[in-house]
């Protein structure tokens, strides 16, 4: 997805309807998974730099959920209705001075935020019993202005 900056939230909706009505087909039977995964450029709002960086620096982070651009689209039903994804308990994944764990400190200081998601759909809940042990950033890695994500889901296979 391209749209980068706070106030193109309707054009990153946009981009992953098109992405989403490009390669899933309209029969739910083709699909019993479905894993979005990556950079998806949502950001934080209402929220300046300094305040969420000081929140994140006294591991409030959870404060700056409700700010979530992702989960206020999902909430309103603009977006991914029907996935889950794991509780944003790590500290925001973007953006970083590459090399190192340290925030933007170039001219643009970007506001911290979660752009990097995992996010899962269970087409066939009947069958398929899903259990998301783990949902974390990798904060050893430093080679991008962002820090991965990872999930640990466990799909258990239900005959019925």
């Amino acid at each position: 997805m391209h749209a980068a900056h706070t106030n193109k939230v309707d054009q990153r909706n946009e981009e992953l309807r098109r992405i989403s009505n490009s390669l899933l087909s309209k029969d739910k039977r083709t699909h019993d998974l479905i894993v979005w995964l990556g950079d998806l450029n949502y950001r934080i709002q209402d929220v300046s730099n300094r305040p969420a960086r000081s929140l994140i620096q006294n591991h409030l982070q959870s404060v700056l959920v409700s700010k979530d651009q992702l989960l206020q689209e999902a909430e309103r039903g603009e977006i991914f209705k029907g996935y889950y994804e794991g509780t944003l308990g790590f500290k925001p994944t973007y953006k970083y001075n590459v090399g190192s764990s340290n925030y933007d400190t170039s001219h643009k200081v970007r506001v911290p935020a979660w752009t990097d998601r995992i996010l899962y759909k269970i087409q066939d809940t009947k069958n398929i019993q899903p259990t998301l042990y783990s949902y974390d950033s990798i904060d050893q890695v430093n080679g991008s202005d962002h820090k991965p994500v990872k999930a640990d889901l466990c799909l258990k296979w239900i005959n019925s």
